[in-house]
């Protein structure tokens, strides 16, 4: 099994709950799939760097995930049948982007344990 990491991209004219129930169908898509979801997060509406189909923001996602190769190309045929998504992009990751991702989360988890001095 190779690890992925999938950033996409939701159109924003959507709620917060059309956009939540978007994520938790490409979510259980992958577990339906046999894929093992390692770490997702939501980045939120956020500016595009060009407008996407007339469209100036966007919500963003990202997941990371274990899966066989040939998991990717359902998913992405998946994200193409949905006219919710603007954009995706999915990257195999190598042992070093592995290793960069573990140390990011684990250094973001600690600063949000530890209380802030006012």
């Amino acid at each position: 099994m190779n690890q992925y990491e999938t950033v996409f991209i939701l159109t924003p004219v959507l709620s917060e709950d059309q956009m939540k129930e978007a994520v938790k169908k490409y979510e259980g898509f992958l577990k339906k799939n046999g894929a093992g979801l390692v770490h997702q997060e939501d980045w939120g509406l956020r500016k595009l760097a060009y407008p996407i189909q007339k469209k100036s923001t966007g919500f963003y996602h990202v997941f990371e995930f274990k899966a066989e190769g040939d998991m990717i190309s359902k998913l992405e045929v998946e994200f193409k049948r949905d006219e919710r998504m603007l954009r995706f992009l999915t990257v195999k990751l190598d042992k070093h982007a592995i290793a960069y991702n573990e140390k990011k989360r684990h250094k973001k988890e600690k600063a949000a344990k530890e209380p802030t001095e006012a």
